[in-house]
């Protein structure tokens, strides 16, 4: 989603806001823009497409002397949603060449707004609701306003989700920042102050961090930072000191983020399993905390892959604790008004922890009355904050578009809290607890074996590059990782894929088979592969080319696939129980070596964001 980058106070301020607006490529952009203050006159510099376009139009300016690298700047990486990619409809937008505004969010009332600022002989250049910011802040500037009482008044119109930063020419010393709903932090410096829309956006520039809260608003100085809340008193917020290396985020030797992020899978699982045990080696879930004093039901929100991470957590819950679960796309939980009888927590999941689909759920559920419980990879995000509960992944940083190491770490977290349930209401016993660290503990040894697969998979990929759609399939905790494989290939090879519970291809899908059509499935033997492999059988009488990831034995009874890839020998029982984190991998590698096979841009996928910020 769209990230907000400023400077104040600091020499080369526009150079620095472009370092910023680089390391929040990895949320998806397609379009990006800086402006800056130079002895009264706006800056503005805009681009389409890539950042090294605006790097590269930056740079040429400099060399000319042509743009002024001040000491105050905003920058921007748009992800349209009102109007299409386009110079014009780039951040920032201006007003009168004197006021320039950087926005993330919506402004769901602009139409109105726009329909009464033209009648008042406003002019608008773009077809984008930022647009109606500026304008109003210079309605109210020419009225006689200062820039802080300008900025309230605009926040008293303006409804939606959004961050913004504002400048203006009248107002050289000064930046106007919101937030509502929309994430933004501010970066405490010496004699300067840095704004992003991430901690990882200015932690190059300094290491303490405020986080805005809703309804906040601020006025940056150079040397002072005056935040106000939705009531317009003056507050302090906690200064929170980041990470050190949370700045220092390359591919490390590897071609693409997601490939290092895929590699690093074996080595990030220890930490979150580690997290989630104390020293005695009971598990470091608090059952209170989630809303389980008693057994009751529970509700889990997500959306994209951590809907599907949540999806096999409802299996691993009920099959393990005995505890029913309701699983619900956080952008319809709430307007859907969902029946709470017998329910008592809701649990949401975000790797950015700011997705704003999945944080309205965590806050309606609240309202609910429900405890809130958050899965969450940001330490600090919103919905970190807001849950009255929160289980971190400790994933790392997560940069690719395509979540994989986070969705991974998700489902380790999920398992626990199912082997938590089920051993306070004694579904499972002590010895079995025990068995269950024991495989927990082989799990980061098979994850590298499953990696291995990596040069099969190429060969794989290179059979169905061209096809035009893929069907995946999957029964029990492999229906939802089917689900999963098909999200990873659309959304980076922009091939049509579809997941499907096996037993569902007779109830319609399977009229979609055509000769050649790629079927893939993965299998394991968990009981119900003789099922499995009669629904793909149906597929392969009809044309199509059968594709099976799964054991030796499956793969022996699927003698009539096209194409098979035998993982690992690994104990059943093991192999059964935490099959969705082992299957994972050759999904991830399948979705990234066709993207990578058809020239797609594997970590920025077109039209895609990391964190979505927008209903």
């Amino acid at each position: 989603m769209c990230g907000v980058v400023a400077v104040i106070g600091k020499a080369e301020a526009s150079s620095l806001v472009i370092e910023g607006l680089k390391k929040l490529e990895y949320r998806g952009y397609d379009s990006a823009g800086i402006a800056s203050l130079d002895k009264k006159k706006l800056q503005v510099l805009k681009s389409e497409g890539k950042l090294t376009n605006l790097v590269n139009q930056f740079d040429l300016l400099i060399s000319k002397k042509s743009y002024n690298d001040t000491e105050i700047a905003i920058g921007h990486t748009r992800w349209a949603t009102h109007g299409n990619v386009s110079i014009e409809n780039a951040h920032p937008l201006t007003s009168d060449n004197k006021v320039a505004v950087v926005h993330n969010g919506i402004i769901e009332n602009y139409a109105s707004l726009k329909k009464t600022l033209i009648s008042e002989g406003y002019v608008f250049s773009s077809v984008t609701d930022t647009e109606v910011i500026p304008h109003l802040f210079t309605k109210y500037i020419k009225q006689g306003n200062d820039f802080l009482e300008s900025g309230k008044l605009v926040l008293k119109v303006i409804k939606g989700a959004f961050a913004f930063i504002a400048i203006s020419v009248d107002f050289p010393d000064q930046l106007f920042v919101s937030r509502n709903s929309s994430p933004i932090a501010i970066g405490i410096g010496d004699k300067c102050n840095f704004i992003g829309s991430d901690a990882q956006s200015i932690a190059h520039l300094t290491k303490r961090i405020i986080y805005l809260e809703d309804g906040d608003y601020a006025l940056v100085k150079n040397e002072t930072l005056d935040i106000f809340d939705a009531q317009s008193n003056i507050v302090d917020r906690q200064i929170i000191h980041v990470n050190s290396d949370i700045g220092l985020i390359n591919k490390g030797g590897y071609k693409h983020f997601m490939k290092k992020e895929m590699f690093e899978q074996p080595s990030i699982i220890p930490q979150t399993i580690g997290s989630l045990f104390n020293e005695d080696q009971s598990i470091n879930i608090n059952l209170d905390k989630l809303g389980f004093t008693n057994k009751s039901s529970l509700t889990i929100c997500a959306a994209g892959t951590s809907f599907y991470a949540a999806l096999i957590g409802k299996y691993w819950i009920e099959q393990i604790a005995d505890i029913p679960v309701l699983v619900d796309l956080a952008s319809e939980y709430r307007y859907r008004k969902p029946s709470v009888f017998g329910q008592t927590s809701i649990l949401v999941i975000s790797q950015s922890g700011e997705s704003l689909d999945t944080l309205m759920a965590l806050r309606y559920g609240k309202e609910l009355g429900l405890t809130t419980t958050a899965i969450v990879n940001v330490t600090g995000s919103t919905i970190d904050r807001e849950a009255d509960y929160s289980l971190h992944t400790k994933a790392g940083p997560e940069i690719a578009v395509a979540s994989t190491k986070s969705f991974t770490s998700q489902l380790i977290v999920l398992f626990l809290i199912a082997v938590s349930l089920g051993k306070k209401f004694n579904n499972i016993d002590a010895n079995k607890v025990n068995k269950i660290k024991q495989y927990l503990n082989m799990l980061p040894l098979a994850l590298a074996n499953m990696l291995k697969l990596e040069d099969q998979i190429i060969a794989l990929s290179q059979q169905i590059k061209n096809s035009k759609s893929v069907i995946f399939l999957g029964r029990g905790y492999m229906y939802p990782l089917a689900l999963e494989a098909a999200l990873k290939l659309k959304e980076i090879s922009y091939i049509h894929a579809e997941g499907f519970a096996a037993g569902e291809m007779k109830h319609g899908p399977i009229a979609l088979i055509e000769d050649g059509l790629p079927v893939i499935m993965f299998i394991i033997s968990d009981g119900y592969e003789d099922k499995s492999i009669s629904n793909l059988q149906e597929a392969h009488s009809r044309g199509a080319k059968v594709i099976v990831i799964g054991d030796e034995a499956c793969l022996k009874k699927a003698s009539f696939a096209e194409i098979k890839i035998k993982i690992p020998d690994i104990d059943d029982e093991f192999k059964s129980l935490l099959s969705p984190i082992l299957m994972a991998i050759p999904a991830q590698l399948l979705a990234y070596h066709v993207s990578r096979e058809r020239g797609t841009d594997i970590d920025q996928p077109r039209n895609l964001a990391k964190s979505v910020t927008v209903e």
